[in-house]
């Protein structure tokens, strides 16, 4: 099982750890299955905000009662995909402070993820 760090837009990683974002969808998913995912809140926030534990699914008709997009927004970010993914997200915890990536040995932001040693 692996541990990645997750780039999430400000408002997506704020739902989730308000309880009102439930998947996290992705076009593609680690090869490695994962157990934890750290989550950097992108620009302008830029920050270590949190972890989450998930399983993957992929379909928005069984997410979208506690998706936190709506579905244009949904379509929009998989025009062109044939498989759409999504991060069940279960348990979470918000950091009390953020972290930088230099607490995590991070140079710079994941265009997507990156593995973390566990």
């Amino acid at each position: 099982m692996a541990t990645i760090l997750l780039s999430i837009k400000p408002e997506y990683a704020n739902k989730i750890f308000d309880g009102q974002k439930r998947y996290e969808y992705r076009k593609r998913i680690p090869k490695k299955e994962v157990s934890k995912i750290i989550v950097y809140s992108s620009a302008p926030e830029q920050a270590v905000i949190g972890e989450i534990k998930m399983k993957p699914t992929p379909l928005w008709n069984s997410t979208k009662a506690n998706a936190g997009i709506s579905r244009s927004k949904y379509r929009k970010y998989f025009s062109g995909c044939t498989t759409a993914y999504a991060f069940v997200i279960g348990s979470f915890e918000k950091y009390p402070t953020s972290k930088s990536l230099a607490d995590l040995n991070i140079q710079s932001a994941p265009q997507s993820f990156v593995y973390l040693d566990d």
